[in-house]
């Protein structure tokens, strides 16, 4: 089974649109939707926006469904001058840019787990792969992967966006993705992060340029992960 999550409804619904023989299951607030896409098992939610949203929905999801992997999916601001609007960042690995011990002498973004400390969240290989797979065969030939940021806020600005690129080599920016991969590294379940980019780097206003391609968007990491899940089954 594949575990699904996306912060809005722009991010989620065309995806469960294509789904067959589901059933849905509210627990805490969360509604998870039960089905086959694809002809491959998938649950999928809808987390809200936000680190702790995202955390609570991505170890609910793993309790509860037991999946063998998740992605997190959905849309994200870009923090490099390599990745425009129309662009798709794979994740490699996740970082919480705003994690900062740095006045105790720790590391930007030190995440303190209960095995060991560490900084970048590693994404699965296999799932990268697939995920650049499923780009092609969606027609989406403008991907890279490399590190996405998350934080609980919206990164806007050229400045700020150019800072989190030189701290952690970060080439996207959102506000859930670090955290599902906290849940799911500490459980040990493979998991990646698929961002389309939504504002970027330019002389645009940010929340203009948000507000006018990110159903645009949305609607791109949809139609690849539709391509990924479906590939999973061949």
């Amino acid at each position: 089974m594949t575990g699904i999550i996306g912060a809005m409804d722009i991010e989620v619904n065309g995806i469960i649109e294509e789904m067959t023989n589901t059933k849905t299951e509210v627990i805490s607030g969360t509604r998870f939707t039960v089905g086959e896409l694809g002809g491959s098992e998938c649950v999928i939610a809808k987390c809200g926006i936000g680190k702790v949203n995202a955390a609570m929905t991505a170890q609910t999801m793993i309790l509860r469904y037991k999946p063998d992997r998740i992605v997190n999916t959905g849309i994200g601001g870009s923090t490099s001058l390599h990745t425009h609007i129309g662009w798709v960042v794979i994740g490699k690995n996740a970082v919480q840019h705003d994690m900062d011990t740095t006045i105790i002498g720790d590391e930007p973004g030190t995440l303190f787990l209960p095995e060991e400390n560490i900084v970048y969240l590693p994404c699965d290989e296999k799932m990268v792969q697939d995920l650049e797979k499923a780009c092609d065969a969606a027609g989406e030939k403008n991907h890279i992967v490399g590190t996405i940021a998350t934080g609980d806020q919206f990164i806007g600005g050229n400045e700020r966006r150019l800072s989190l690129n030189e701290r952690f080599g970060a080439l996207a920016c959102e506000m859930e993705g670090g955290s599902i991969g906290q849940v799911c590294y500490i459980n040990k379940v493979p998991f990646t992060i698929l961002r389309s980019i939504s504002d970027s780097m330019s002389s645009e206003d940010d929340s203009v340029e948000y507000s006018t391609f990110s159903r645009e968007a949305a609607n791109r990491s949809i139609r690849i992960i539709n391509e990924y899940i479906k590939a999973l089954e061949e």
